[in-house]
């Protein structure tokens, strides 16, 4: 369920301009999105997400809220994607119960991927794999790190940060399900051509 283009929203306060690059984008071919906006406040949350979700049912498309299992659970979201200092994992997983989506990211630490596993999440996250203007600070995963993971995770394995289309492809081929992009689809000019690149390149992998 979790592999190819995995598209997560950026920090828009005009709703009306965040839901027409998200929809670009579902029809661009994403197989999954994230919600996640650092600038609004709680109320212009719940509006933007919900609007949201209704697009991501239209194209049938998984949807998942960034951090928040409250926003999660109040809106019967797919499911939620979680940092280290978004709470326990298996508490999350026992709260959701075992229909949702959970994500949790792991940064560039295989151990933290093992502990996620062994806490029923669905699928975990590596990066930043390249430098990233989202989170410039952010440590960088090493592309082995997604061979490694391979041998010793059994479930999906999304790379994020400072991924582009000149870059892609060498965590594809390192082993990456999916890749989970920002920037490099929604500040383009045409978000759905964009996105439609990136999906190309799992196409020509399989």
């Amino acid at each position: 369920m979790i592999s190819g283009l995995y598209a997560i929203t950026p920090d828009e306060v005009n709703t009306n301009n965040l839901l027409a690059k998200v929809e670009a984008t579902l029809q661009g071919g994403a197989t999954i999105l994230q919600y996640r906006n650092k600038i609004v406040n709680q109320q212009l949350k719940t509006q933007q997400a919900k609007a949201i979700q209704q697009l991501c049912k239209q194209y049938n498309v998984p949807f998942i809220i960034n951090d928040s299992v409250h926003l999660c659970m109040l809106l019967d979201a797919d499911g939620v994607h979680i940092g280290s200092e978004d709470g326990n994992l298996s508490e999350i997983r026992v709260r959701l119960g075992p229909d949702k989506i959970l994500g949790a990211s792991c940064y560039n630490r295989i151990e933290l991927a093992l502990a996620a596993q062994q806490a029923s999440v669905n699928y975990v996250a590596f990066g930043a794999c390249f430098e990233s203007n989202t989170k410039p600070q952010a440590s960088l995963a090493n592309i082995n790190l997604f061979k490694q993971a391979q041998l010793q995770l059994n479930i999906p394995v999304v790379a994020i940060g400072g991924i582009t289309l000149k870059n892609a492809h060498l965590i594809i081929d390192a082993g990456a399900n999916a890749i989970a992009v920002i920037n490099a689809i929604f500040s383009q000019d045409d978000v759905k051509s964009a996105t439609q690149q990136f999906t190309k390149l799992f196409r020509a992998k399989s």
